[in-house]
């Protein structure tokens, strides 16, 4: 090479270089301050943390924005979104990061492009989506452009949905139409107190409604974990929710093609677990940590729980068996005495269909009196809802395995996946009891005349109940018509389940022809 040549490339490189760094810049050192003011990472701080170390390539680096005549005279670096794959625990994984420095991480339509693209690639590559988002919402200065920017990136949420896990992380403001696109994706994860999501913002509100609240209180991360199901889990800050990022990855697969990695353990699969009957009273009427039970069960007492403070009536949540990564459903008995409920029936039928669409075998711990009665759940679609339960279940074709670990009565012995709707495996300890209905409205249903005819109705109704109870609110009824395949001692759960899963491996099941099923939304 010239001397000129040589020259004349060093001076590109130099431009290039200076371009490269201006971009990295984001929005300067002004607002890079504010970020971190606000207790916030910036969008390549994050990356930086989500990803093994020096694993991230970025993509689409000089992207700019379309240049409309109201954003002539703005700057965009990157057009306020990074771009890029890496690695998490050495597994491939495609990501965006949006710089709220930049124009406070507005959406125009390149901007959507980038990530657009980004997803466009993971779904080639069959790995996943994970989008760190802190963004004003649309850019209005683009008009219409924003809004299709937007739609870009809906429509690869919809078309990509089952395909390869999306995940979501909230780290900033979420507003407008910028909502949808996490909605739409598998994992919602918020940091407190500084993330919040909501369609019209406070002032439309207060303009539109009259209606006085706060950004927290109208789309905070307890609002939407606690109150409106939006949010999957919340964390204490954004390091802490790109750590957990980390941890759900390691149960989920790459995509729909493939099983979840086996993980390594330590915890023998025949380990005994007698301290259970320590945990759950064989008195229906007692209330027990559902958790506790689960996590004496699983591979070294690991339970990562999905949604914990939404619905607290049904458990649900990942761990492993064995070393296979296993979902878990599960009434608890600690919260509206484990019924199934609206809220209930939405968040377990959600988190049924993701791990079918992820060939994460499903255990279901089942403790039940039935759905929630009352005008107000009827009226508000239970039958609707409580389908969704029922749909699920019977829709997956991973493995499925029962415990019936005391009660399951009526409905939501269906809906918790009984031998009828698809379960692979029933197993039930000698404390539960399968039937319409307890014993107690059993008897006054049956024997409403008998009891109204006696001498004494308290006496004879007390009698009938001891009867019924004797004969029916045990296992072994519906174990003698097939419905349960083992009564089992609950001391030897651990080894029964981790059993059949291996026996379950491999299972495939077909089904007829359709273009795509109509659950009950």
């Amino acid at each position: 090479m010239s001397d000129d040549t040589l020259a004349w490339m060093n001076e590109l490189t130099a431009e290039m270089e200076e371009r490269r760094k201006k971009i990295e810049a984001g929005g300067g050192e002004a607002r890079i301050a504010r970020q971190h003011k606000l207790n916030k990472l910036t969008a390549r701080e994050r990356i930086e943390k989500l990803l093994d170390a020096d694993s991230f390539v970025e993509l689409g680096v000089f992207t700019e924005h379309l240049g409309v005549e109201m954003m002539k005279n703005q700057k965009a670096p990157g057009e306020g979104v990074v771009t890029g794959y890496g690695l998490i625990n050495g597994r491939k994984v495609f990501v965006f990061s949006q710089d709220f420095t930049v124009l406070g991480g507005s959406l125009g339509k390149m901007h959507g492009q980038k990530i657009s693209q980004i997803m466009d690639m993971a779904a080639k590559m069959a790995a996943p989506i994970i989008g760190l988002n802190d963004s004003a919402g649309a850019r209005i200065q683009e008009g219409v452009d924003s809004l299709s920017g937007y739609g870009d990136v809906f429509y690869r949420n919809a078309i990509y949905s089952g395909v390869v896990p999306q995940i979501s992380a909230i780290l900033g403001p979420c507003a407008g139409g910028a909502v949808y696109s996490p909605a739409m994706t598998d994992f919602v994860l918020m940091a407190k107190g500084s993330s919040y999501m909501f369609i019209t913002g406070p002032d439309v509100i207060k303009m539109v409604t009259k209606e006085e609240v706060t950004f927290e209180a109208l789309g905070g991360a307890d609002v939407h974990n606690k109150k409106s199901g939006v949010a999957h889990l919340e964390e204490d800050d954004d390091e802490a929710v790109l750590e957990q990022i980390r941890n759900l990855l390691v149960y989920l697969p790459q995509n729909a093609k493939e099983k979840p990695l086996r993980r390594e353990t330590k915890d023998p699969s025949d380990r005994e677990t007698p301290e259970v009957l320590n945990i759950v009273h064989p008195d229906q009427s007692r209330t027990y940590p559902m958790k506790d039970l689960i996590k004496t069960i699983v591979d070294d007492k690991e339970f990562l729980e999905i949604q914990p403070l939404f619905a607290k009536n049904i458990i649900i949540g990942f761990a492993h068996l064995g070393g296979q990564s296993v979902g878990i459903v599960a009434n608890n008995p600690r919260h509206m005495a484990g019924t199934l409920n609206i809220d209930a029936s939405d968040k377990a039928a959600r988190f049924i269909r993701t791990c079918d669409a992820f060939n994460v075998p499903i255990v279901t711990f089942v403790d039940v009196t039935g759905f929630m009665p009352g005008v107000s759940q009827e009226h508000a679609g239970i039958i609707r809802h409580g389908a969704k339960m029922l749909y699920a279940y019977a829709e997956a074709t991973v493995p499925k395995i029962t415990l019936i670990v005391r009660k399951s009565y009526g409905g939501a012995y269906l809906a918790m996946n009984s031998k009828d709707m698809g379960a692979d495996v029933v197993l039930a300890w000698p404390t539960s009891a399968v039937a319409v209905m307890g014993a107690a409205g059993a008897v006054n249903v049956i024997y409403r005349k008998e009891i109204a005819d006696s001498k004494n109705p308290d006496e004879t109704r007390a009698r009938l109940v001891q009867e019924y109870k004797k004969n029916f609110d045990n296992p072994y009824w519906a174990a003698g018509r097939g419905y349960i395949d083992d009564v089992i001692d609950p001391k030897d759960t651990r080894r029964y389940l981790i059993n059949n899963l291996d026996m379950l491996e491999h299972k495939q099941e077909s089904r007829p022809y359709k273009k795509h099923g109509n659950i009950p939304l």
